[in-house]
């Protein structure tokens, strides 16, 4: 994968971006941008979580039906799902129709119900890293840091699931608690 890609506007951007539009749009629009709020922050890590072992441009098209069947990731609506709702959801082709990924969607979300509001942004920015070095290239970004491992480790001592530590840096990418777009790039 090359550092950069050029779009049709002529920008440059991080070359995972590729050609299509979709992951041009998130590039430019989502990855990388501080995003705070419970709700968002759980609908994030729900997310990132079913992405494991598959491509994020798939969880990106499926992105409006999960927000449908999922209650817009409203954590105190999802808490209340029970065993119907995990079959209706398993029975859903807009989704990932993972049993393992949507149970623990919902039983995070009774995590998160359990938390006082806000205390879910407060926990995952505390691992938030200081600004570092802009990466020259994507083979400088990690997988994985200590900040990731720590949070994921304190998020699975709470009970969360599908938050390893691979899994957290991704939506510490994503969401902007890292700034990983490489020199060069126009988001950079």
């Amino acid at each position: 994968m090359t550092s950069l890609i050029a779009g049709p506007d002529r920008r440059e951007r991080c070359g995972w971006v590729g050609d299509d539009p979709e992951y041009r749009r998130y590039h430019d629009e989502e990855w990388g941008t501080p995003l705070h709020g419970d709700r968002a922050l759980f609908e994030k890590t729900a997310l990132e979580g079913f992405q494991a072992g598959l491509s994020w441009i798939t969880i990106l098209r499926k992105r409006p039906r999960f927000r449908e069947v999922f209650a817009g990731f409203v954590p105190e609506l999802v808490a209340e799902f029970d065993d119907s709702d995990v079959e209706r959801l398993m029975a859903d082709a807009g989704i990932i129709r993972n049993r393992a990924k949507i149970e623990a969607t919902i039983g995070n979300a009774r995590i998160v119900r359990s938390m006082a509001e806000g205390e879910l942004d407060e926990l995952m920015w505390s691992f938030a890293p200081a600004p570092g070095i802009r990466p020259a290239s994507f083979a400088d970004v990690p997988a994985v840091t200590p900040e990731s491992t720590a949070m994921s480790k304190e998020l699975r001592r709470r009970g969360f699931r599908f938050v390893g530590p691979t899994t957290m840096y991704a939506l510490m990418q994503s969401a902007g608690m890292v700034d990983d777009h490489v020199v060069g790039c126009w988001r950079a």
